[in-house]
């Protein structure tokens, strides 16, 4: 139960770290994505070679891991965040950003297939909750509008959330392969984000401050993150990590007002009650299980 409980919460720390992404990015304005995404996951590949060198054999030996591992993990990596720009590209941010916010959800209804999980009334309240929340924040309690040409970015935002949420169920089928593997999936990320970025965009200079967010980036939301992600989804409680995913947007939405990104707004008070009430909702419904 101790181990358990241990790798939920390494999962939560990885939410919270996703939750500095959008303000990195923003400091990012003006660099191509993929460029951003290679020059990030590079960063955060590096520092986990780094690490596999510093601890001689055994650090060497935690990166071999089965190829069906690795293809899941690079694929799911690189796929989402090539979904989700495409996504950006082709539709309105705030419709892109909304289907791209189903992927919490699914982690729940796709957990619910897993051997011995069992998702509790009290947790899909809780996870709908969630979404409401994340609806509030993105749309700002405006109208959405819909347009039929806008489908082909409809369609990639929704594979995205459905990538990571199959990602996140599936790969506690490789509860045996130790986090810090997915230090070869960064790698595999950053050349093929390096080769997308070559082949499609032209290069930009980062300023320092650039360099900085960067840095920041393959530290965090795109470094740890991803191996306290694995541990998580490999031995947590991977139904109430996608209850309390929706954390991230909350938690991102106030980082960018506490930056002066982002004007506050009454509508955020309402998302940040209903997701209060959403991750009690959740996390009781665990304790009583």
């Amino acid at each position: 139960m101790d181990a358990s409980r241990n790798a939920t919460l390494a999962g939560l720390l990885a939410i919270l770290l996703w939750s500095s992404l959008a303000l990195l990015t923003v400091a990012t304005d003006g660099l191509p994505p993929f460029q951003v995404l290679a020059i990030a996951f590079a960063v955060a590949g590096a520092l986990g070679l780094l690490r596999a060198g510093l601890r001689g054999k055994t650090g060497w030996s935690e990166l071999r891991q089965p190829v069906s591992a690795l293809a899941l993990s690079t694929g799911a990596l690189f796929g989402y965040h090539a979904l989700y720009f495409i996504a950006l590209k082709r539709a309105p941010a705030v419709e892109a950003n909304l289907l791209n916010y189903l992927w919490p959800l699914l982690i729940v209804v796709f957990a619910g297939f897993l051997p011995g999980v069992r998702i509790r009334p009290l947790q899909w309240i809780g996870t709908g909750l969630g979404l409401a929340a994340a609806i509030l924040l993105v749309s700002g309690g405006q109208r959405l509008a819909v347009s039929a040409s806008h489908l082909p970015g409809y369609l990639a935002a929704i594979t995205a959330a459905v990538v990571w949420a199959a990602y996140s169920v599936l790969n506690r089928r490789h509860a045996q392969v130790p986090s810090a593997a997915i230090t070869v999936a960064c790698v595999g990320v950053a050349v093929l984000g390096a080769l997308a970025h070559l082949a499609i965009e032209t290069p930009v200079a980062p300023t320092p401050l650039q360099w900085s967010a960067l840095l920041l980036m393959g530290i965090g939301p795109t470094g740890a993150a991803f191996w306290l992600w694995d541990t998580g989804t490999k031995r947590g409680d991977i139904a109430l990590l996608g209850s309390l995913s929706y954390l991230a947007p909350l938690l991102s939405t106030a980082l960018l007002v506490l930056s002066g990104r982002v004007q506050p707004h009454p509508v955020q008070a309402m998302a940040l009650a209903l997701l209060l009430a959403g991750a009690w909702l959740s996390t009781r419904s665990r304790r009583q299980g």
